[in-house]
């Protein structure tokens, strides 16, 4: 018998104990099958790990990963070869470990991704997996962008206030995020309205030493451009060529959306124009700086304005993409200019670009305002015949146009249409409908589409209880509004401590 037959003998006589031996919780049988699982990892003889992976139980993958917590390679093939998935989640200290090798390996996504399903799969808080992290950070000689990837997860998630309060309790165990995962936070503290806390935050982050780069500088320049104040996002661009720090086409790019937005055109195409005397000849104006002016002209109704900046795009060899043309077609419906936006469609398809479903929902509630209801429902099924899938704006849009224009019965087909497609997402088109059924004196069918929210699992909220009360008010159902009131007070009361409980 060869020795390589003999191996494989007693390889085969192994595994068949370990099945055996999985009926037994002895500490003794599970340490013998931990060494032979490390010794085997350790010499890469992955066919042997690959044979017990469906067995290997969570204790066993979280002794043999803290085994190897210094070599992130051998950590993540691991991982690979056992195929643990859902498995793997059941243990914090396990998936911690892979995430300080995701990150140590710069897997970010993979690490993100995993850390998502610990806090929506797994219930798990962010402190928790935070705490976890920090049990294992020195033993895996992990970095602090383990740390930047946990915060970067929570504002994705919305998990606003627990990414402050992971930032908060870090800091007081001695490790400090880097100022990258500063500007993540305060990018979503702007993205959500929060400027007021933004500066809070700011002021909080200098406060601690940290040195602002160029995109807390862009950061800054859009928190002012959002309050109106243009002067000081201009110092602050002054500030950045003061200091050596080049600005890019973001920073440029913030201002000019800034200018658009107070309607001061001049000055925005001003800075697209000097943009590169500004820079030094380092930046140029990119399609986004092009769609800021464009969207600016086309909300004033100068189209002319507008169309001029397309053919100066092209001619300057800038390519417009979807939203460039998106952004005009609405121009032009909005102002009643429905020819031009249709040709500027054939224009689209001939390019090869491809109608989405911004552009059919801009025109169609155009389109509809203007009262062309056929229309409207004819470019409807065209949206449909050109695989162009509606969403949940399609349908509050088609909706509350029908509703306006007195097809209340047309509305509500296609309102069952779009719960059959799954593009009812809250309680929004609800409300309309109800609104419009109140108004016709159609009190039976707006309660009868009340219980239809409770069926499909929708909440309704301070709009729907209200709009049903003055329904109920007007038709002189006193008695059954009065019924209704304490069930509104209600929401009110648990809306309001769910914003005490930062939720």
């Amino acid at each position: 018998m060869s020795l390589k037959s003999l191996s494989a003998k007693r390889r085969n006589i192994f595994v068949k104990g370990f099945h055996l031996g999985n009926h037994f919780t002895s500490p003794i049988a599970e340490d013998i099958i931990f060494k032979a699982v490390c010794v085997n990892v350790q010499r890469k003889k992955w066919n042997f790990v690959d044979q017990l992976s469906s067995t290997l139980t969570n204790s066993l993958i979280y002794r043999v990963l803290r085994e190897f917590r210094r070599s992130p390679n051998i950590v993540l093939e691991f991982h690979q070869r056992i195929r643990a998935g859902e498995c793997l989640l059941d243990s914090l200290g396990s998936c911690c470990i892979l995430i300080h090798a995701m990150v140590d390996r710069r897997n970010f996504d993979n690490a993100l991704c995993l850390m998502k399903k610990l806090m929506v799969s797994k219930g798990y808080y962010p402190l928790e997996i935070s705490e976890s992290l920090v049990d294992s950070y020195d033993a895996c000689f992990s970095s602090t962008a383990v740390f930047d990837a946990l915060i970067r997860t929570c504002t994705e998630l919305g998990a606003i206030e627990e990414a402050y309060v992971v930032i908060e309790k870090l800091r007081t165990r001695g490790y400090w995020i880097s100022v990258h995962a500063w500007n993540n936070f305060l990018n979503h503290l702007l993205k959500t309205d929060e400027v007021g806390r933004f500066w809070i935050v700011y002021n909080e982050m200098i406060s601690y030493g940290y040195c602002e780069n160029l995109n807390t500088l862009n950061l800054i320049i859009y928190a002012h451009c959002i309050q109106g104040d243009f002067s000081k996002a201009f110092t602050v661009l002054y500030r950045m060529l003061k200091r050596g720090i080049s600005p890019n086409v973001i920073s440029f790019n913030m201002l000019i959306d800034g200018a658009c937005r107070a309607f001061d055109l001049t000055l925005a195409h001003e800075l697209v124009k000097k943009m590169g005397d500004i820079s030094r000849g380092c930046v140029s104006p990119n399609v986004v700086s092009y769609n800021c002016l464009i969207n600016g002209y086309c909300k004033l109704g100068k189209m002319d304005c507008a169309k001029e900046i397309l053919v100066e795009m092209v001619r300057l060899e800038v390519e417009p993409n979807v939203r460039t043309y998106a952004t005009m077609i609405d121009g032009y419906a909005r102002h009643g200019y429905l020819k031009e936006a249709f040709e500027l469609c054939d224009i689209i398809v001939e390019e090869g670009l491809i109608l989405d479903s911004v552009i059919y929902n801009s025109l169609i509630h155009w389109i509809y305002v203007q009262g062309y209801v056929s229309v409207g429902s004819l470019l409807l099924s065209n949206m449909m015949e050109n695989y162009t899938s509606p969403d949940h704006f399609t349908h509050s849009i088609v909706s509350k146009e029908l509703c306006r224009n007195g097809h209340v019965t047309e509305a509500l087909k296609f309102h069952g249409w779009a719960l059959d497609k799954n593009l009812v997402k809250d309680s929004f088109p609800y409300n309309i409908l109800i609104n419009y059924l109140c108004r016709s004196n159609d009190i039976s069918g707006a309660k009868q589409l009340l219980c239809s929210m409770f069926v499909r699992g929708f909440i309704p909220n301070l709009v729907t209880y209200a709009t049903m009360i003055d329904g109920y008010c007007k038709a002189g159902w006193m008695g059954i509004a009065g019924t209704r009131y304490p069930d509104m007070v209600e929401m009110e009361k648990d809306s309001h401590d769910l914003c005490k409980e930062g939720l």
